[in-house]
């Protein structure tokens, strides 16, 4: 086998060692590291796992003076397991490369690391392992926002009434002229959504429900924006636009997702308001769900100040 297809499917511990850039670098790898995980972007990989195995090599700035035997000095292989753990448990994922993407930037967050090597393979999908391999240099990394650097948004809820209040543009007006950024979340419309009889068909119905529902809200004001991704919601936030959300994706991408019905569609705000570290949840013309995980604030849609 000539040398070049050799090494593609080598392991990237000598993939690193072929391609060092001048001057000494430190190695430190981890392999055959296999997790059971619910990932992939076709339906049939909804619902269960799969074993996913992960080979990361981290090339490091080699340490000046003695190590002295002290752990706090290094790169620490946990360092690299964690990273891995924290991107799983991040949120569902349907693509290798997005995963492979996230953890090679989390772990080139370490002032020590230089370069990152990581091969993510499926190992449950056919007879043998499918997979991706990325290297990655720290001039490549974009940092992800410090929780605590992430904005605390204003979450409002809508109830039907309330969306289709002639007093819709003038709350927008208020919430607009404040610091924090918005999301409003609304519920299903009052139409019936057609009935299935299956758990998991069902849910996505409801979900969608309430999509055709944010869509509505959107057509009431242009300042309403529809938007389903964490990306998206992160960049509306920092620009100062009103997000409407749509559930589905983070709904059903959640790696610990809500206990909530769809159809109990206050509650399942109230989760996001949560996940999102919202300050407050306003709900303007439904009734308070029994618990939240944020401060929640009731008014009735003829009585609504904000």
């Amino acid at each position: 086998m000539p040398s070049d297809i050799r090494l593609a499917f080598a392991h990237p511990s000598e993939r690193a060692a072929a391609t060092a850039p001048r001057g000494p670098l430190d190695r430190i790898s981890l392999r055959d590291h296999i997790v059971e995980v619910e990932i992939g972007a076709f339906q049939t990989e909804r619902g269960s796992t799969q074993r996913v195995r992960f080979n990361v090599v981290v090339e490091v700035t080699p340490l000046t003076g003695p190590i002295d035997d002290d752990v706090d000095r290094i790169l620490s292989y946990d360092r690299v397991t964690e990273a891995i753990r924290h991107e799983l448990a991040e949120e569902r994922l349907n693509l290798l490369e997005t995963l492979a993407e996230r953890v090679a930037e989390r772990i080139l967050l370490e002032p020590q690391a230089v370069r990152a090597f990581v091969r993510i393979e499926k190992l449950d999908r056919g007879p043998g392992a499918l997979g991706v391999e990325i290297v990655r240099d720290r001039a490549q990394v974009h940092p992800h926002l410090a929780s605590d650097d992430r904005p605390h948004p204003r979450l409002v809820y809508l109830a039907n009434a309330a969306i289709a209040s002639a007093h819709l543009a003038g709350w927008i007006d208020q919430l607009q002229a404040g610091a924090q950024p918005v999301i409003f979340c609304v519920g299903a419309p009052d139409c019936p959504a057609p009935q299935t009889g299956h758990k998991m068909t069902q849910r996505r119905i409801d979900l969608l429900a309430i999509e055709q529902n944010a869509w509505v809200l959107a057509a009431r004001d242009p300042r309403c924006v529809v938007v389903e991704t964490r990306t998206e919601l992160d960049w509306a936030m920092k620009n100062g636009r009103i997000s409407v959300w749509a559930p589905s994706k983070i709904v059903l991408d959640a790696v610990d997702g809500p206990s909530a019905h769809p159809r109990d569609a206050v509650a399942l705000a109230a989760w996001f308001a949560g996940t999102f570290a919202a300050d407050e949840m306003l709900v303007i013309g439904a009734d308070l769900p029994a618990a939240a995980p944020v401060p929640l604030r009731g008014v009735a849609v003829e009585e609504a100040a904000l």
